[in-house]
């Protein structure tokens, strides 16, 4: 699955417990008619992926969908579900003329310098 949008924030590596388990959220905000603000989190060595994103950038994040299951000490059942980025990369905005080739510049084409109005040609416009 995959996640598409522009980045909204990019938190900094959280550290936990004595083992040094490591996680990094980024929030994405989807472009379509109703944006969606969503928060993926990188753990251990792929935190070191959002090193080279910053804010306002264009991505496409690669994402697993993780849930769990725990029961509280009131014996109370809870699911939890998270959304894990494992790669991302960057977008290239498309461009707004689509494959069409660019424009010469009008300073490409010379003026005709010896136009004799006098000539007459006989076609008939």
């Amino acid at each position: 699955m995959e996640v598409q949008g522009r980045i909204k924030m990019i938190g900094e590596t959280q550290t936990f417990g004595s083992n040094g388990f490591r996680k990094r959220e980024v929030v994405v905000t989807t472009e379509e008619q109703y944006p969606q603000h969503i928060m993926v989190e990188f753990v251990q060595d792929k935190t070191d992926l959002l090193n080279n994103f910053q804010v306002g950038q264009q991505v496409k994040i690669n994402i697993n969908l993780r849930g769990r299951e725990w029961v509280n000490p009131q014996g109370e059942t809870k699911y939890f579900n998270s959304i894990q980025g494992w790669r991302i990369e960057a977008l290239q905005p498309e461009a707004a003329s689509g494959d069409m080739p660019p424009v010469p510049p009008t300073e490409a084409f010379e003026p005709v310098s010896d136009l004799n109005e006098d000539d007459h040609d006989d076609l008939p416009f």
